[in-house]
């Protein structure tokens, strides 16, 4: 897939881990008390990370905003089947990710 609407390298780098199913690498990419919000509601982001990684992923990214920090697209879900999706990452200032915002989207 195509990553260059992805300016933000920390963004870039977990989104490619992520897609790789790749597991450690997503997870070095955060905060060891990261925050996870589905649809504005918590969730364990270490359980979400455990079981969905390497059975989601995005199938297109439609559009990325907030400094590259934002990213809308196509998403599949061996569980869920296909949708729009979208996955915000918030980052401190040592470059980690400390939250993760995700859901579906209407664009």
């Amino acid at each position: 897939m195509e990553t260059g609407k992805l300016t933000n390298e920390i963004v870039k780098s977990a989104f490619e881990a992520w897609q790789k199913g790749d597991a450690a690498l997503w997870l070095s990419h955060f905060t060891k008390d990261a925050k996870l919000y589905d649809d504005g509601h918590s969730r364990n982001f270490q359980k979400f990370a455990t079981e969905a990684i390497g059975h989601e992923r995005f199938t297109s990214i439609d559009k990325v905003e907030n400094n590259g920090r934002s990213i809308y697209g196509k998403f599949h879900s061996d569980t869920w089947g296909d949708f729009k999706t979208y996955f915000k990452f918030s980052i401190n200032e040592d470059g980690k990710v400390y939250q993760l915002e995700i859901g579906q989207a209407n664009y």
